[in-house]
């Protein structure tokens, strides 16, 4: 029971980490974020604080990964539906955006362009979805080594890579030429294992939700702190270029731990089966969706000027009151937007399974699933 109402929490989790990702993108859009080299505005400082709250987005989604795949059986057939939801949208979206003439590629990027809409995941179309994909194809490898290491050996191995991607990276002014910022498979292992690390061993990163809410506070302040400080001195000096920018990166120390701090806080918290929540769950399944539908290559960077032109929302306003009003519909009407196109690819996707379900693709593709599947009752691994 306990784990069934954790499950329920995290799928909330998701929701809030993917609208969190659409404020994150949106600022960055509309120019609300603090620029290195010019004096802030109400609107950019309004915006930097709120993207060092939101900023723990992705680490969240992967450790709420990392905490239920480092117990379930591997499953071929999820990763080729990961991949199946990928080229819906890269290819999808592609064809309808040609259908309207609104494909924005120059004559000599034709050639670039189609291999990222044909091979999404090797040219990164999508970065999260290229490393996270990669991370469900490894983790059977890292499971086996949860399960045999030792909790000392786990521990330091952890340390060791929170030392290497996130503790210098944080506190050197140096860009290094082996950190990717937090946006790679690399610090992707190191969350997973943090969070196969607290499932195996039932830690319990704070006491309750209370500290845990705390901690997630504390860390989004001194996140927008060292922002405006280091952006400060840089517009003062012309020095910190590089360290100005290192808050907004995944694998930065106070990212990791408000990440940890709003994980935390679901996991502690009891939720009541509230018309919110049912909602919430409901759209959980959809948020991967979201994801793919707004960062395609022909749309990442012109949702917002796409809704912006329309009555009903018009243009971003100067005003910090205005921006918030801008942003909060913008954000809702995307997502709604996003949840019905994925709930059309969801249908599409059901109803091809069905027909297929008798074929022998399905049954040889049930059988790998079978064969590479663990015994649960030896190692404790389940299909979830």
């Amino acid at each position: 029971m306990e784990y069934k109402k954790r499950q329920a929490n995290f799928e909330i989790l998701r929701v809030i980490a993917i609208v969190m990702v659409l404020i994150l993108h949106y600022l960055s859009q509309t120019g609300s974020l603090l620029e290195i080299g010019y004096a802030p505005t109400a609107r950019q400082i309004t915006g930097q604080f709120i993207e060092s709250f939101c900023v723990v987005a992705v680490n969240v989604w992967i450790l709420i990964s990392g905490y239920f795949l480092s117990k379930s059986a591997f499953k071929l057939t999820r990763i080729l539906q990961l991949l199946a939801e990928v080229y819906f949208y890269t290819l999808l979206v592609t064809i309808v955006m040609q259908m309207v003439d609104t494909v924005n590629v120059a004559e000599t990027d034709r050639i670039y362009k189609t291999t990222q809409y044909l091979f999404p995941i090797s040219s990164e179309h999508y970065s999260f979805a290229t490393a996270y994909i990669l991370l469900y194809v490894i983790a059977p490898v890292l499971n086996k080594g949860v399960q045999y290491m030792t909790r000392k050996q786990i521990k330091y191995t952890i340390i060791g890579l929170l030392i290497w991607f996130c503790i210098i990276k944080s506190i050197i002014p140096v860009n290094f030429p082996t950190d990717m910022y937090g946006y790679n498979l690399d610090w992707y292992i190191c969350l997973y294992l943090i969070a196969a690390y607290i499932r195996k061993y039932n830690v319990r990163i704070l006491t309750g939700f209370g500290t845990s809410a705390l901690l997630f506070i504390i860390s989004g302040l001194g996140n927008f702190v060292v922002s405006v400080v280091f952006h400060h001195i840089n517009l003062s000096t012309g020095r910190f270029n590089y360290y100005a920018t290192v808050p907004a990166h995944y694998n930065f120390i106070l990212c990791l731990t408000g990440a940890l701090g709003l994980f935390s806080m679901f996991r502690y918290m009891k939720a009541g089966e509230s018309s919110f929540t049912k909602v919430m769950r409901v759209l959980a399944p959809f948020s991967f969706g979201v994801y793919l539908l707004h960062e395609h290559i022909e749309v990442r960077d012109r949702w917002v000027t796409w809704l912006s032109g329309l009555s009903v929302i018009g243009a971003i306003p100067e005003s910090v009151g205005g921006m918030l009003f801008h942003m909060l519909k913008c954000v809702v009407v995307l997502f709604a937007c996003c949840v019905f196109v994925d709930f059309i690819r969801f249908q599409i996707f059901e109803f091809v399974q069905r027909i297929c379900a008798g074929t022998k693709l399905s049954k040889w593709l049930r059988k790998i699933d079978g064969e590479l599947a663990v015994d649960k009752e030896r190692t404790g691994l389940v299909h979830e």
